[in-house]
């Protein structure tokens, strides 16, 4: 009798190599945007804490894993970084399974987003919009209703920066991680995010 579901016995060495390439990319992308992208994020940073100085707030979108990244965002926020504080307010606009199912239905899912942003937004608040590839289309719709409403837009951009790069106005703030990988730029990404909750501390706790 013919086995069945046979698997071959996975290569040690080469699985390890590969885990080390991994690390060496990434390693490698990180470092070569650092210069170029530290300033940005400072600007984009500066662009958060005025608004939560002045008793606004951050609205977070993205797809996939930037939807990810963007609750990851919105969490540390609402609830803590490293330090304690009282939370900020953020919004991630990817979590409402009801209201994002009704836009896409109803209209459109490149409504899903700008819908949002249009009914929860007001002047002087923030968007953060997450994209890999800087050509999601209901990112830029959403960055195009936060227009409309008065807002400052800071995006979490990749590759060569997309239709992101031609809505954005000279208010809003452009964090472009270059590069072909996905995976290389949504961790970088993350890096970002991680600075910017810190520079958010920084500023309204001090040095700690």
């Amino acid at each position: 009798m013919a086995k069945s579901n046979l698997q071959i016995a996975p290569d040690a060495t080469a699985l390890i190599a590969r885990v080390k390439n991994n690390f060496q990319e990434s390693i490698l992308t990180t470092r070569n945007c650092m210069e170029t992208l530290a300033p940005i994020i400072a600007q984009a940073a500066a662009r958060m804490i005025q608004a939560l100085l002045t008793d606004r707030k951050i609205l977070v979108c993205g797809n996939g894993g930037s939807a990810a990244d963007a609750q990851h965002f919105s969490a540390e926020l609402l609830n803590r970084f490293e330090r304690e504080r009282p939370g900020l307010p953020a919004i991630s606009l990817t979590t409402d399974t009801s209201t994002l199912t009704a836009i896409a239905n109803d209209y459109h899912f490149d409504d899903i987003f700008a819908k949002q942003v249009r009914a929860l937004g007001q002047s002087g608040d923030v968007l953060l919009g997450i994209t890999t590839s800087g050509n999601s289309r209901n990112v830029i719709r959403a960055v195009e209703a936060a227009h409309e409403r008065d807002m400052i837009c800071v995006a979490l951009n990749g590759r060569e920066g997309g239709e992101m790069s031609t809505v954005l106005t000279g208010n809003d703030v452009n964090i472009c991680v270059p590069g072909s990988s996905t995976a290389r730029i949504q961790e970088v990404h993350g890096i970002a995010i991680h600075c910017l909750c810190d520079l958010i501390d920084y500023q309204l706790l001090g040095q700690g």
